[in-house]
């Protein structure tokens, strides 16, 4: 049962290398979302994420023997810090087996702590089979980055502190999940002392494995994982962790890339403190409770679970995050060409920030016009403007989760394949992004096809994503998708993705 973790988190030793991190309310938050909302700074820990907490404790608890022999671990990266850091306090050997997708900040992080880093698979779940070879060989222990009691231990050494400091019961608490190892450590303590506080788990929506668990009734692996949140990459919950949650924990909330690039802006502006997707993954799923509910005068808890991200990925952060916050849209509007239309157009917008405007003359009659503006939150804001201009004559379209205009379209250039011989197939393909990977997908696609469109932008995130066209016709897609099939990269086809057919498909003559 899982009041059988209480002893276990009491006696978890811990504060040898973490510290007990604050909690701080958001002001901004509260006044924002008229609930009192609270951060736990998990991101101020040394190593910067609450994973040095369960590390240090198994370490702790490993016999001489074991620790003479060396640990193994594979990490995307926190853990992998926080056991280098335990390993470097206790002088012991350390091997973590880190995906080559592992922001370099981490990579870097845990090598200077001593430890031995080995590169290898896409994802967590493709560097722990590499792990437990390196343990059959080696007689290396195994430090499981969540699915161990010494570790849910360590984690829930998180909800200890919070009972503490806070002192009166949260009316809800949010917990990042990953594994799971800090949603059990914490959901087993805060569930034992405080019965009525409502538990939720928050895990991205490309890596949802305990909503999938939970849904089914027992453990399942996802066939794909999303790479934004590397702090939460995981394919399947563990065993252990699992059963913990499920006697403990009230619901499971899925954020988008978006919602988590909203939540760390949301971090920075009541902190000043920038968080790592996963660390603001909980805040996330705060936020979409707190809509979908309406509650209010209520005192709220996000775990900011860690702070290792990269710095080139904040530029893709700082894109989405005014549409994660629904405070930006991205629209299309036919504009007729002809003189004084352009400035017509943009008094219908009245004083609403425009963040871009894209037009390129491409002959008489109508212009399409790729509109970024800001809105007020809520979506009544735009449903009234769209309506504003149909009233006015204007056709528009509402593309602000349309992937392909918002990744893609909007950093083009050119305009419509004027005289394209024979017909185009669009795709949209995402990668693990690193060295090699795009000539990998070019050398993959051979030379039978001609490629007629192609973007790809190195924007700092894990994943990296291409528009891509090819002159095919249409009784050509199954071959063309048989040899995207065998590169292995995620794909979708958008050759009629309404982005691509009014600024960059074929012209009709």
């Amino acid at each position: 049962m899982p009041q059988s973790y209480i002893k276990r988190i009491l006696d978890a030793r811990v504060y040898d290398v973490a510290r007990e991190t604050p909690v701080d309310e958001a002001t901004l938050m509260s006044r924002r979302l008229d609930n009192t909302i609270w951060l736990k700074r998990e991101d101020l820990q040394p190593g910067f994420s609450f994973k040095l907490r369960g590390a240090y404790n198994k370490m702790y608890r490993l016999t001489e023997v074991q620790r003479a022999k060396g640990v193994v671990a594979a990490s995307a990266g926190n853990h992998a810090q926080g056991l280098a850091m335990a390993a470097q306090k206790m002088n012991v050997n350390a091997t973590i087996v880190m995906p080559r997708t592992t922001p370099q900040i981490k990579v870097d992080a845990v090598r200077n702590r001593g430890a031995r880093v080995v590169l290898y698979g896409d994802s967590f779940d493709e560097a722990a089979v590499y792990a437990a070879k390196l343990v059959a060989e080696k007689n290396m222990t195994y430090v499981h980055p969540f699915d161990d009691p010494d570790v849910i231990a360590g984690q829930g050494t998180v909800g200890m502190e919070i009972v503490r400091q806070h002192q009166q019961p949260l009316d809800a608490l949010f917990v990042p999940v990953g594994g799971g190892g800090l949603l059990a450590g914490v959901a087993a303590f805060v569930r034992y002392v405080w019965p009525r506080t409502r538990i939720i788990g928050v895990e991205p929506e490309d890596a949802a494995c305990l909503q999938l668990a939970l849904e089914r009734g027992r453990r399942d692996s996802l066939s794909e994982v999303g790479l934004f949140a590397d702090g939460c990459a995981v394919a399947q919950v563990g065993r252990e962790t699992f059963r913990v949650i499920r006697d403990t924990v009230d619901e499971v909330i899925t954020a988008s890339t978006d919602e988590m690039c909203a939540a760390i802006k949301d971090i920075f502006e009541d902190t000043r403190s920038i968080a790592e997707p996963a660390g603001a993954l909980a805040l996330a799923g705060l936020k979409k409770y707190v809509e979908r509910t309406g509650v209010k005068g209520q005192d709220l808890l996000a775990i900011v679970s860690g702070a290792n991200t990269n710095f080139d990925r904040l530029r893709y952060i700082a894109e989405r995050s005014e549409v994660g916050e629904h405070r930006e849209a991205v629209i299309s509007v036919a504009v007729p060409e002809r003189p004084g239309s352009f400035k017509q157009f943009c008094s219908c917008l009245g004083r609403r920030n425009i963040t871009e405007f894209n037009y390129r003359y491409a002959g008489a009659g109508s212009a399409q016009v790729f509109v970024g503006l800001s809105v007020a939150p809520g979506g009544e804001d735009l449903a009234a403007l769209l309506g504003d201009l149909a009233q006015r004559g204007y056709s528009t379209e509402d593309m602000t989760y349309n992937e392909v205009a918002k990744l893609h379209v909007r950093y083009m250039v050119g305009g419509h394949a004027s005289g394209l011989a024979g017909n185009e197939l669009v795709y949209r393909v995402e990668f693990p992004d690193r060295p090699g990977a795009l000539l990998k997908f070019l050398t993959g696609l051979g030379q039978r096809w001609n490629i007629s469109l192609f973007h790809y932008r190195n924007h700092g995130a894990a994943d990296g994503r291409i528009l891509l066209g090819v002159q095919a016709a249409k009784n050509e897609r199954r071959a063309f998708e048989e040899v995207l099939d065998q590169i292995n990269f995620r794909y979708w086809e958008e050759t009629d993705n309404s982005a691509y057919q009014l600024y960059l498909g074929r012209e009709e003559s």
